[in-house]
């Protein structure tokens, strides 16, 4: 069973940067996506970012691009999100999440089937 543990959020002020993490274990496949997704308190989860393995894909939501970045360490089972110029509206509870390998990443989160328990940032004007 695939458990996903992040870590990394905190409290910045706006313009300031942060790298999220998130800890794979039980994984046995190759293939596989991995999503970052955000919940603000009132809002519907949102789609952040996500990444393919094999082809290296990557999808990101039209609110981050040019500012968040996803990264996979095979070899320490991480995924990252590099966060820069962060503002007041990317404050939420950013969650990763495991799902199906896809030829083309989504940031969808119904494909995606397990979650972590979610790690919470904060950005100030």
């Amino acid at each position: 069973q695939v458990q996903l543990t992040e870590s990394g959020g905190d409290s910045v002020q706006a313009g300031g940067s942060l790298r999220l993490s998130c800890a794979a274990s039980g994984l046995t496949s190759r293939r596989y996506c991995m999503g970052w997704f955000r919940q603000a308190p009132g809002n519907e989860r949102e789609g952040v970012a996500s990444f393919c393995s094999l082809s290296g894909h990557t999808n990101y939501a039209d609110s981050v691009k040019g500012r968040f970045t996803i990264s996979q360490d095979n070899a320490k089972y991480t995924t990252y999100l590099q966060m820069n110029s962060l503002k007041p509206e990317d404050t939420a509870m950013y969650y990763c999440a495991h799902g199906p390998w896809r030829s083309s990443a989504s940031i969808y989160p119904d494909y995606f089937s397990i979650w972590g328990q979610g790690t919470q940032v904060t950005v100030s004007s």
